[in-house]
């Protein structure tokens, strides 16, 4: 048996309206999942709601907890029954009025382990996210739970290759992505193609210059808003081994769960026969702290 083997769960749902029924949906796929040998799995970003950052309005804030809270004893509860590892992208309140865009670390013995802060927030044609969150101020770090060290970042941050270095250095094998991406209905002609592919794209970039595994699970269907279209999101959660290939990808519009043998030594192999860790210039890159060079 090979023991650096860990057995990796996406869950890819639709959200509606009521936090209940999509917790109930997100437990239904953790557990399925676990069912099949997965003993970390991980949640799509913000899943208890829709997305609600298609339009600026404040009572969404109502959807915020505490993390931990409500939310992580509920999933550390799961975690135990299951013996599995959780990642949960939750709507973190801080305080009235401080709001953050966090994803949660259960271990499987039903502790909190902590949180990430995503720290890349955009704001663009309904994805009004500065309006809701906070940069995050935790900075990018690594956990090992049951022997398998991951990193988590959200979404927006998977565009970023500082982000994903950064993670990797602080010892991560495994790089996850709760993400909520998908079309605008006006773009999807002319711009959907390239638009997915370049989302595909940038993750296997990091998932090679980092020797790691990326694992990205998308939220599927279509979310309307008030006073317009919604965004279609595309589904397609993936998973990209350490060579950037994609080894696993779900429906770009069915729910699903999947659930993916990850072999650890895999990247110890990689990043031995491709040391890009070993040929980083350390010494010429304080530019990179720079907003730009004028």
């Amino acid at each position: 048996m090979n023991q650096h083997l860990v057995h990796v769960g996406l869950v890819q749902q639709r959200c509606g309206p009521d936090p209940e029924a999509n917790f109930a949906k997100a437990e239904a796929g953790i557990r399925e999942a676990a069912s099949r040998g997965a003993t970390l799995v991980c949640l799509q970003e913000l899943f208890r709601s829709v997305y609600f950052c298609q339009t600026e309005e404040h009572k969404f804030f109502d959807l915020a907890e505490p993390v931990p809270g409500p939310s992580t004893d509920r999933l550390g509860r799961l975690a135990v029954e299951l013996r599995v590892t959780l990642i949960a992208s939750l709507y973190e309140v801080r305080t009235p009025g401080l709001y953050h865009n966090t994803t949660a670390i259960i271990g499987p013995d039903g502790a909190y382990v902590g949180k990430y802060r995503k720290m890349h927030i955009p704001h663009d044609p309904q994805f009004y996210e500065k309006f809701y969150f906070a940069p995050g101020d935790l900075g990018f770090r690594s956990w090992n739970v049951a022997g398998v060290p991951f990193g988590v970042l959200i979404c927006w941050d998977q565009w970023y290759p500082e982000a994903a270095r950064l993670t990797a250095l602080a010892g991560a094998k495994i790089l996850f992505y709760p993400t909520a991406i998908g079309w605008l209905p006006w773009e999807k002609e002319q711009y959907g193609e390239r638009q997915h592919t370049a989302w595909e794209t940038v993750q296997r970039g990091h998932a090679v210059a980092n020797g790691c595994y990326v694992v990205a699970p998308n939220r599927v269907g279509q979310e309307p808003r008030e006073g317009g279209e919604g965004i279609e999101f595309w589904g397609q959660s993936f998973v990209a081994d350490p060579s950037g290939r994609i080894i696993a990808k779900a429906s770009a519009t069915e729910e699903e769960v999947l659930v993916v043998p990850l072999d650890l030594d895999a990247v110890d192999t990689q990043r031995k026969y491709w040391p890009f860790f070993r040929d980083r210039r350390t010494d010429a890159y304080a530019d990179i702290t720079k907003r730009f060079l004028d």
